[in-house]
């Protein structure tokens, strides 16, 4: 994962950057962003990273431009990554009439159906070549790796933590997708990727995850209770249900008046950032 710059850019002291590198395990040219605050050091290497991961339809410019994390994290010595939602590129199959399905939608799983099985591969993709990269290039401690994310992306960031957690150490979500087995852009995309057998399914859904075992994490989750999606895409409510059952730590803030849009990201943000810096 040789990386090509992009872009390079001053910020809060810091540096915003977007590059762009060979992914074999989408098959594609993917580019990722990168946010290093002043003063972390290349040479001890020891800065605490988190990996942002974006919701349907967007890229790696939305989180970015819009959610105001920089200056925070500039403050914290926070390393962030920003990769995109799914392969790009001419030979990716893609979908003419659907925005959550296709490019800009690849639910952080490996596909295992045709044609999406080749290039579809976000899981492996963030898990492998992501880290590695994270841990070969950026002047972080690997062992200070936490995960977040929001809608599609928070779905991905609950289930690379539950999965992972000795990688993923702190995970927390905005809007998450928590049972997508259970709701039409889950069961829309799994039956996609994955085919018609909903038993491979739950490897890709925190609540089914979460039932298998716990982590040591706490685990937070802020949800707008007017957020358009909420009632029937989100379903908070089964993964809240989920962690009392199971006994995971778990903080899960219902927002009044709040929508699922970067409005809502940005006015909490800070707070996500200093939970993941506290346990990091």
């Amino acid at each position: 994962m040789t990386p090509t710059p992009i872009s390079h850019n001053k910020m809060f002291g810091g540096v915003q950057a977007t590059y762009k590198h060979r992914s074999d395990a989408c098959d594609c040219d993917m580019k990722v962003a990168v946010f290093t605050p002043d003063g972390v050091s290349t040479d001890t290497g020891d800065a605490p990273v988190l990996i942002w991961l974006s919701g349907l339809t967007c890229d790696t410019t939305n989180f970015q431009t819009k959610a105001g994390a920089q200056r925070v994290a500039a403050e914290l010595g926070i390393v962030l990554v920003m990769p995109d939602t799914s392969p790009r590129g001419d030979d990716v199959p893609d979908t003419e009439d659907r925005y959550d399905f296709g490019k800009g939608a690849g639910f952080y799983l490996d596909a295992t159906a045709k044609p999406w099985a080749k290039h579809y591969n976000m899981e492996s993709y963030i898990r492998d070549e992501l880290t590695a990269w994270i841990s070969e290039t950026l002047p972080v401690d690997i062992d200070r790796m936490g995960i977040f994310g929001h809608s599609m992306g928070g779905h991905g960031a609950l289930t690379l933590h539950l999965k992972n957690p000795k990688l993923f150490k702190t995970c927390s979500a905005f809007s998450p997708i928590v049972a997508p087995s259970q709701v039409a852009w889950g069961r829309g995309a799994f039956e996609g990727y994955l085919g018609k057998d909903e038993t491979k399914w739950a490897d890709y859904d925190a609540t089914e995850l979460l039932m298998r075992g716990t982590t040591d994490t706490n685990i937070l989750i802020d949800q707008g209770t007017d957020d358009q999606f909420l009632s029937e895409h989100l379903r908070t409510d089964i993964f809240t249900a989920a962690c009392e059952k199971m006994g995971q730590d778990h903080t899960i803030r219902m927002q009044a008046g709040y929508d699922h849009s970067y409005f809502f990201i940005a006015t909490f943000i800070e707070d996500h950032l200093r939970h993941h810096a506290t346990r990091l």
